[in-house]
């Protein structure tokens, strides 16, 4: 029996009958949605490290992304719920996937976008302080009126403040893609994270019955060969209750009980709680990540006196640039 990360059975297989995913998982459906998968990584990513962190987000093993002397020649992908990876070759998913390729779509993308945009002059980083992580300070409060020093004092900060965050990023619409990445990075890795949990959780049912199945097995092979089954049944009830109970529900589940691997359940446990602590990881620095380039935008927003109506039409734009 093959059990891999996806849990063949179906609450988890997204409406998917067990006979469905397995039709599927045997023939070229999920190459077909790996490019898929790839096709909609690099329409959101900014860059091509923030593409192959979409396409883990998405619950693939990557393996071979590097460029450079010693990198591997091809990119590879694995599904958790397949064996081995596949090539991103001309051979096995198309020229559109190569390793070479997908980074040439996403500067090719980045290119067209840059000539539609008018640049902003480069500004140099601050050398001393990121002031960038800090908050504008309100000088609207009455001890900056009252004290003409304070206030000088206060704009030379913002002013230091706005102007990290504008140099960081170059312009207010490369900020305010840079946040629509790390979000759509962010959402996708707790998408994929929510799904790995619930299949752990299920996976762990399984696993605890399997268990239990393989335990009792041997008082149920010996009861069947017992001369005076009556009285073995009496000597051994709980253990042969607990067998045919484990049976059942593994039954319940689509698993044929006499190819039962409980080595690669536990296997494929692990490898799904290993998935889990990586989804968490990207999703939590997906998050802290928008959150400080969000506070730049709200800093730069406030420095400039930007309205909020001004803001939604620029963001409105941006929208529409990133959908061409």
């Amino acid at each position: 029996m093959t059990f891999a990360g996806s849990m063949n059975f179906p609450s988890l297989l997204r409406g998917k009958t067990y006979k469905e995913w397995q039709a599927g998982k045997n023939g070229s459906a999920w190459k077909e949605q790996l490019k898929s998968d790839i096709d909609e990584a690099i329409k959101n990513a900014a860059t091509y490290e923030d593409c192959i962190e979409l396409i883990r987000a998405k619950g693939y093993e990557i393996k071979g992304a590097d460029f450079g002397e010693k990198a591997h020649k091809f990119i590879s992908f694995r599904p958790l719920d397949r064996e081995r990876f596949v090539r991103g070759s001309a051979k096995s998913l198309g020229t559109e996937y190569t390793k070479g390729r997908i980074r040439e779509r996403i500067e090719e993308k980045a290119l067209a976008k840059k000539k539609k945009r008018i640049p902003f002059p480069a500004r140099k980083k601050p050398v001393v302080k990121d002031y960038s992580r800090k908050n504008l300070i309100d000088t609207t409060e009455d001890k900056f009126a009252e004290s003409p020093g304070l206030k000088h004092w206060a704009d030379i900060q913002n002013l230091k403040i706005a102007a990290a965050s504008y140099s960081q990023a170059g312009s207010i619409s490369e900020l305010e893609k840079q946040i629509a990445a790390k979000s759509t990075l962010a959402k996708t890795a707790r998408e994929s994270l929510v799904e790995t949990e619930h299949q752990l959780k299920d996976l762990g049912q399984v696993l605890k019955y399997a268990e239990q199945y393989k335990a009792n097995r041997i008082c149920h092979i010996r009861c069947q060969k017992s001369k005076d089954k009556d009285r073995y049944l009496r000597q051994h009830e709980t253990e042969l209750l607990l067998h045919d109970g484990a049976e059942n529900m593994l039954k319940r589940f689509g698993i044929d009980t006499k190819n039962l691997d409980v080595e690669k359940l536990r296997s494929d446990y692990n490898a799904l709680s290993s998935k889990k602590q990586a989804l968490q990881k990207t999703y939590k620095t997906a998050e802290k990540e928008s959150a400080d380039l969000n506070r730049k935008l709200d800093n730069l927003n406030q420095y400039l006196d930007r309205t909020s109506e001004q803001a939604a039409v620029d963001k409105k734009v941006q929208k529409n640039q990133n959908t061409l």
